[in-house]
């Protein structure tokens, strides 16, 4: 059969044939994640108001300077009154969720247009891919993941220790659970469910080399990344805006705007 050639007119920017309204999913994950980048740079940049009681912020996680820190007192070099001591750990937790697969499609499309949408017309005429800078720094996402994890442990930790209250009157420490006990031992849960559904988590646990590993250990873990990686755009949305409330929360009690309502 002889070939033809049929030219193809690239369509205009959001011009398509589809009729329904394709237009709301990305508008949605565009003011999602407006919202979400709006609030963390101001949470980062106040500096105070990050524990109340046993509660810290996982924005402030680990605490590597101030009171109940660490490493203690803030050194004189540190400018500490311009960065706060969330600037110090938030890129590593940043860093992993902007590279992420499932991140990269969301704002590619609501803050690039690239595409808008499926079957309709973008704003670039070309096309290239990650292969070239600076999405090309994508493939470091690898990396982040292993600073996620060790995330999770100091969130762990953090999580533990809320289960534990100090009595003012006395100063004895006793374990009870209090609603910011819940609200963070939530967010840890679903940071985890999302972290651990990472597709370069599979790859890894799978057998890293682009072919499942015959070992029964490598076969189980990687059914078990796999079930939570069917779910990863709702644990990727669920854990964004829980560790934003986590920190609405500690954020209301250590101002006093919020009383703490112990459970037990």
């Amino acid at each position: 059969m002889p070939a033809v050639d049929v030219p193809l007119q690239g369509a205009r920017f959001g011009q398509t044939a589809r009729r329904d309204w394709w237009w709301v999913q990305p508008l949605l994950t565009f003011l999602g994640l407006l919202i979400f980048l709006v609030y963390s740079f101001w949470a980062a940049a106040q500096g105070d108001n990050y524990r109340s009681g046993p509660y810290l912020s996982p924005f402030y996680s680990p605490l590597v300077f101030g009171p109940h820190s660490w490493l203690g007192a803030w050194p004189t070099w540190w400018p500490a009154p311009i960065l706060s001591a969330s600037w110090i750990v938030l890129w590593a937790p940043a860093g992993f969720r902007v590279t992420c697969y499932y991140y990269r499609g969301a704002y590619y499309k609501a803050f690039w247009a690239d595409p808008p949408s499926c079957a309709v017309g973008e704003p670039r005429k070309s096309y290239w891919g990650e292969r070239s800078f600076p999405l090309i720094l994508q493939n470091v996402h690898r990396y982040f993941m292993y600073l996620a994890v060790l995330v999770l442990i100091v969130l762990g930790y953090d999580t533990y220790q809320a289960f534990w209250f100090t009595d003012p009157a006395t100063g004895a420490v006793h374990a009870g659970f209090g609603v910011g006990t819940l609200v963070l031992l939530v967010n840890l849960v679903l940071l985890t469910c999302y972290t651990f559904g990472c597709h370069s988590l599979r790859h890894l646990v799978g057998g890293y080399l682009d072919r499942l590993a015959r070992r029964p250990v490598r076969q189980g873990a990687y059914k078990c990344v796999s079930c939570l990686n069917r779910r990863h755009m709702l644990f990727a949305w669920m854990s964004l805006f829980m560790v934003m409330f986590a920190d609405i929360y500690v954020r209301l009690c250590a101002a006093g705007i919020w009383t703490d309502w112990r459970i037990f």
